[in-house]
């Protein structure tokens, strides 16, 4: 067992010792990827744990699961007090990424499932160092055009967070580390811009930030959605429209989104410097209003902030 990993792990609605969490070789999910699942961060406030948009991320995996016709056997309300729970038994406070999966289980190796497949359920709650390294945060990270490109809308549908779909991030990140990269950006067939391995992505031109739309063959993220509301708070104008590589490459400044990532600069593209170099203006002042949910410096307007458990902080 890892040092980051928890001792309990919610399945199938009970909670279970973390080594007994198993399932079948012969579940549907591991041989075709039909899974869908979620990642959450929790983070200690001077206020006790706070669980970022909890109910948010599980109304996605709710969608990501309609898109694939899993039916997932459990209630929203029970999920939300379940991913709580996880957080808790595990006794973690500070850094917390909790991941929900729902996948379909041991029911016959058809790929096409029957009606009544079984669905299984699980939770899993760990604690979570920075995604792309411990100093990306401010001084940023090198990145690089993949030469794989994400798959054309009406082929898999990205606007799920489902298990197969991640073997194009699988391949997309794996081949920047071996290039010496912190993660790769794809592009679509048509050759736009269309998101990192696991990130969405804003560039700020002339003081505008710009990112791609969900026609783009992304996942539309929820730090993405927070970001662009954090944009509209603080004035910053906004566009949602295709960006071109070479506008990568001329960008004042770059970054990606997400749950793991947060709000990650990129200091290059290709080994091409973006901007000066450094951390710039527009991404600063995004960060300091996204980090400031967490030490309460920032006001949370929308509810993003959801206690555990005010008795247990």
């Amino acid at each position: 067992m890892s040092d980051n990993s928890g001792k309990y792990i919610w399945h199938n609605g009970q909670m279970v010792p973390w080594e007994e969490a198993k399932v079948h070789v012969l579940v549907h999910a591991l041989h075709y990827g039909s899974s869908v699942f979620e990642g959450i961060r929790a983070y200690k406030t001077p206020d006790g744990t706070k669980i970022f948009r909890l109910t948010d991320h599980l109304k996605r995996l709710y969608n990501s699961a309609k898109i694939y016709s899993i039916v997932i056997p459990y209630t929203l309300d029970v999920l939300v007090e379940s991913c709580k729970e996880v957080v808790l038994s595990n006794k973690l406070t500070a850094d917390v990424y909790i991941r929900p999966i729902a996948f379909r289980g041991l029911g016959g190796i058809g790929l096409a499932p029957k009606s009544d497949h079984p669905v299984e359920v699980a939770i899993a709650a760990i604690a979570w160092e920075p995604y792309l390294g411990t100093e990306s945060l401010e001084q940023g990270v090198d990145v690089c055009i993949s030469s794989w490109q994400r798959v054309s809308p009406n082929t898999i549908p990205t606007g799920a967070k489902a298990g197969g779909n991640y073997l194009s991030s699988t391949l997309i990140s794996t081949e920047a580390n071996r290039l010496g990269f912190a993660e790769g950006i794809a592009l679509t067939t048509d050759g736009t811009v269309s998101e990192g391995a696991g990130e969405n992505i804003f560039i700020v031109q002339d003081d505008i930030l710009i990112t791609p739309p969900s026609s783009e063959s992304i996942l539309t993220g929820i730090t993405r959605d927070t970001v662009i509301n954090i944009s509209k708070k603080l004035n910053i104008p906004l566009k949602e429209q295709s960006i071109t590589r070479e506008a990568l490459y001329l960008a004042d400044e770059v970054f990606f989104t997400g749950t793991a990532a947060e709000i990650t600069p990129i200091r290059s593209i290709d080994r091409i410097t973006i901007g000066d170099g450094s951390r710039g203006s527009v991404t600063r002042m995004l960060q300091k209003e996204f980090f400031g949910l967490f030490t309460l410096e920032t006001a949370d307007e929308h509810g993003w902030l959801e206690d555990i458990d005010k008795k247990n902080n």
